[in-house]
């Protein structure tokens, strides 16, 4: 019942998903007397329909790995192994004690990208730390993803409000700051990405890519065209504007269109005019960016532009263009609609669903930090300035399974249970799914007996802090993940329970994306259209402009010690074009000095036309080269997101 099947006489072939990242791959997970012998697609999964991803095999690595199982406490001779009684009694002590002592907001909280691939994170890791009370909440929502919130809530009325691109049935797909080809969509749930282009092109559809760099997806792009870093919003706003000259009504928007002439020679991108009619006259097309996009000074406008071309050239719910999903478990219905600017950071930006940018996260007073699921020392803006703020801290407790760059320096770790030990259900990205699924994953193995899932942690947790504040709200963190994920089931659109998602271990297929409407929608948020006004005053970029990048084997900052996945070629290279490299009598393989307005690092550089002049690309993630010591905190977009693409650095040999 549970997809379990016996091969062999002591081999087991059990089906769930990937939880790594948001593509949830359906997956055969092979084990023999309790270890993991084999990984494969799971060709019968109705979304991923036999896809992987490297880091799929890697789960085999974080299971067997080198991994804390019980908690540790620093001490001056170094870690030491408590009980989880001792560890819940001393967190709770010291966090009602910095609070009573100096009120709720001296405690911060920061959640990290892993938080939204657990179930239970997410039923009990979100209720004990509304326990806290605090102000002083951050998540890596507003490093990469704060302008697809904010234009979701402003424009449809509900931050989760999120089209998703029918790419099964699109016949243009324009992709603007994304690299789906690797990422597996991010903000669009897309396994199996290579194969849905293919048929994409079958079908006689055209993908255009547009991106300072020749990415994996720009080179299987039938047409690509460089364009300078933070200058996206030009494009799109010159987009619409060519679009509305043809097109009757929208008065109040037209105001924000940019001269074509212009934008090509902001942008470097020729031919826009003839790029906007290709996309209004396609059959079904279909506009996608993300964080090439959503992390620049503009990131708010290029979203809400993006969605402003999908409607306005008839593109908006209906098959083939952006439509919104229908999962089973209803995320908008479970969860707050987006407010804003109830609360301000010391420096005046605005709070969002509850939350303040990261890039304040070390101005606000804090004197203690709750870290789950996170490693904002490497994510966020000038992680070398948020080391030095956690090593400050009156206390630091962190809810992860390893010691990482951020916790470090913590007091306490609680480790959690790994994906293989605990059950699964995705609350979160089959609301961005491309087609409509839902799927159990039981446990592949049982938790050990020492060990403790992370709901039990924020339970316990909460349960002890109840004895102080909220006692009958904390109370609720009794039920367990699985009783609460079958409510929802329940109470969702098509009636489902995890009885039934049991009977169906690779799925159950709920059918294509589908016309939601009519819908009430606000073209011209005044937030936005404040911000679209600036975009004309954006200037002429000097020197070089630094942008990140994403590679196929790694997922943000969590996976890069694992042998499997870092093997081979050093990553954490600098991409630079021939003609900068000349300039500065750089040659291929030396280490470089890169300086931004805040920092420096050292690595080494890859001479490639795949980049274009006056850009350099560095990942982030890697702790060898942080590409977060170059990135400003005091640099955010008008949503509050971090500014990261478009960062002015200077680049020298070592050598001179």
């Amino acid at each position: 019942m549970d997809g379990r099947r016996l091969v062999g006489k002591t081999r087991v072939v059990a089906l769930v998903a990937c939880s790594l990242c948001e593509a949830i791959c359906g997956l055969e997970v092979t084990t023999d007397s309790g270890r993991v012998v084999a990984i494969h697609g799971d060709p019968h999964d109705p979304l991923s329909r036999g896809h992987l991803c490297p880091k799929a095999l890697a789960l085999q690595d974080i299971h067997e790995g080198d991994r804390l199982r019980t908690p540790i406490r620093r001490t001056s001779n170094g870690w030491v192994g408590i009980s989880w009684d001792e560890a819940f009694d001393l967190t709770v002590d010291r966090l009602t004690a910095i609070r009573k002592q100096h009120g709720p907001d001296a405690v911060g909280v920061y959640q990290g990208n892993p938080t939204v691939h657990s179930l239970g994170a997410l039923t009990h890791g979100t209720a004990f730390l509304n326990l806290l009370d605090t102000r002083n909440r951050f998540s890596a929502t507003s490093v990469d993803q704060l302008p697809h919130q904010l234009t979701a809530a402003l424009m449809f009325g509900h931050q989760f409000r999120l089209p998703v691109p029918d790419i099964d049935r699109t016949d243009h797909f324009l992709v603007i700051g994304a690299n789906p080809l690797v990422s597996n969509g991010s903000m669009m749930t897309v396994p199996d990405f290579a194969n849905r282009r293919k048929e994409l092109r079958q079908r006689g559809g055209r993908m255009v890519v547009i991106d300072p760099r020749r990415t994996e997806t720009a080179k299987s792009a039938d047409e690509h065209h460089f364009i300078r870093p933070g200058t996206d919003a030009a494009l799109l706003l010159a987009m619409i504007g060519v679009i509305l000259e043809q097109t009757p009504g929208y008065d109040d928007m037209r105001p924000l269109a940019v001269p074509v002439d212009w934008a090509e020679k902001i942008t470097k991108v020729t031919g826009i005019r003839r790029l906007a009619t290709e996309f209004a006259s396609a059959g079904r097309a279909v506009c996608y960016g993300r964080t090439g996009v959503s992390t620049q000074r503009h990131g708010l406008v290029c979203q809400w532009a993006i969605q402003v071309l999908n409607i306005i050239t008839g593109n908006f719910d209906r098959p083939g263009g952006a439509l919104f999903a229908k999962p089973a478990v209803d995320l908008v219905r479970i969860t707050g609609h987006g407010a804003r600017n109830r609360w301000r950071s010391t420096r005046g930006l605005p709070e969002f669903a509850g939350e303040l940018p990261v890039s304040t996260l070390t101005e606000q007073g804090i004197r203690a930090m709750v870290v789950s699921a996170g490693n904002p020392a490497l994510s966020t803006p000038d992680g070398p300035s948020v080391e030095k703020f956690l090593k400050t801290l009156d206390f630091f407790v962190a809810i992860d399974p390893r010691i990482n760059e951020t916790t470090r320096h913590a007091d306490l770790i609680l480790p959690p249970t790994t994906a293989l030990e605990r059950d699964h259900y995705d609350l979160i990205f089959h609301a961005l799914a491309v087609r409509n699924t839902a799927r159990f994953s039981p446990a592949v193995f049982p938790k050990p007996a020492e060990a403790r899932h992370d709901w039990e942690i924020f339970r316990d947790l909460g349960l002890r802090y109840g004895r102080h504040f909220h006692r009958l709200k904390a109370q609720r963190l009794r039920l367990s993940p699985k009783l609460i994920v079958d409510a929802l089931l329940r109470l969702g659109p098509y009636r489902l329970s995890l009885r039934k998602l049991r009977q169906h271990p690779h799925g159950i297929d709920l059918g294509p994306l589908t016309p939601s409407g009519p819908h009430q929608i606000d073209l011209t948020p005044p937030l936005i259209v404040e911000a679209a006004k600036a975009v004309k005053d954006i200037p002429v970029p000097q020197g070089l402009l630094l942008i990140g990048r994403r590679h196929l084997r790694a997922n943000n900052s969590w996976m890069n010690d694992i042998a499997r996945l870092t093997k081979g070629k050093p990553r954490h290279h600098l991409l630079m074009h021939p003609a900068d490299c000349a300039e500065r009598g750089i040659t291929d393989g030396d280490t470089v000095r890169i300086r931004s307005a805040v920092g420096e690092i050292e690595v080494p550089v890859i001479v490639t036309d795949d980049i274009m002049p006056g850009v350099v690309s560095l990942p982030h993630g890697y702790a060898q080269a942080n590409a977060n010591a170059l990135t400003d905190p005091s640099d955010v977009d008008a949503s509050g997101n971090a500014v990261l693409n478009g960062v002015s650095v200077t680049v020298a040999s070592r050598r001179g």
